[in-house]
């Protein structure tokens, strides 16, 4: 697989502010890449730049080996985008607003609406107006918007916004299924996690418009964080046969309510082998009633890389 999009020390300032410091991004071909970021960490105005709405200070980027500048205007055929807010003609139908992408894109296939709408299930609101749909359907309408020319690049800001848990499943899916069968490359800019976690072969987290972590999804598993959590009729026993067992064992009150939570060991011994911390228990008097090995998630991951970076 070859480079598809990169960037090169992209850096963007507006006055004293530094939005994106020097930043270099590469996705190969059906590649997907998570780009994450609190809010302005820089993460719309690297795609703003990758899109030429906005000329970078210092640094360039390249999709399919040609640099992005305002006289090149050819890499656009490839390219199908959504950043930020799914914009379309408020009093014209879906039909016609996509009509519309096709004739500007300068399509001859004329059954290309007819394609999107169906696989963007916007077959019941192809009558109405874009200004009286929903947010969810508005956003399927950007999403129909970015892909009716079939692209080989797919740049996406939050393109769930808005959608329900099923349709949030269909674009999933859609997005999945351009990557691995048609080799579509993408960069898609979310804060849910969660959805990251499930599309994304790789992960990219800036800070303060500059790149902090840079990780394959498939190695993220052996970068979280795990803990065994404990717990018994006897908090005060167990806690006290495993600290003289040698493991380092911490302890949390629930706020406000004065119950004590699980207790919890990062020893990589007892996370490695839990059935050792149940044998020292129950030889001891103080059998385990919960014995749970708790993984950090990606949101986890994220907060803790941030906060390590001194984010709040």
């Amino acid at each position: 697989m070859h480079e598809i999009i990169r960037t090169v020390d992209l850096t963007k300032d507006y006055g004293s502010l530094r939005a994106v410091d020097h930043l270099n991004l590469s996705v190969r071909q059906g590649e997907i890449l998570g780009f994450l970021g609190l809010n302005g960490a820089g993460k719309t105005t690297t795609l703003r730049m990758l899109l030429g709405m906005i000329s970078p200070t210092a640094g360039s980027c390249y999709l399919q080996g040609q640099k992005v500048t305002p006289g090149n205007i050819g890499i656009w055929n490839d390219v199908g985008y959504l950043v930020e807010t799914a914009h379309s003609y408020p009093d014209l139908t879906v039909r016609e607003n996509l009509e519309l992408v096709r004739k500007l894109r300068d399509m001859e296939d004329k059954g290309s609406v007819d394609w999107i709408i169906e696989k963007l299930k916007l077959g019941d609101y192809a009558s109405v107006k874009s200004k009286n749909l929903s947010l969810g359907n508005a956003q399927r309408l950007g999403i129909a918007k970015a892909l009716i020319h079939k692209p080989k690049i797919l740049l996406l800001d939050e393109p769930t916004n808005g959608l329900d848990p099923a349709g949030i499943i269909e674009i999933r899916l859609l997005l999945l299924d351009l990557a691995k069968n048609l080799g579509v490359t993408m960069i898609i800019s979310s804060h849910k996690l969660e959805e990251i976690s499930r599309l994304a072969t790789n992960i990219a987290i800036i800070h303060h418009g500059k790149l902090i972590k840079s990780i394959a999804s498939k190695e993220l598993e052996s970068h979280l964080n795990k803990t065994l959590l404990v717990n018994g009729e006897s908090i005060r026993g167990i806690k006290e046969t495993l600290s003289k067992a040698g493991f380092n064992v911490s302890s949390q009150s629930e706020s406000g309510k004065g119950a004590e939570l699980p207790l919890r060991i990062v020893d990589e011994e007892a996370i490695n082998n839990p059935q050792n911390i149940a044998t020292i228990l129950v030889n001891s008097g103080h059998p385990p009633t919960l014995l749970k090995i708790e993984e950090e998630d990606l949101e986890a991951y994220f907060m803790r890389i941030i906060h390590e970076q001194g984010g709040e």
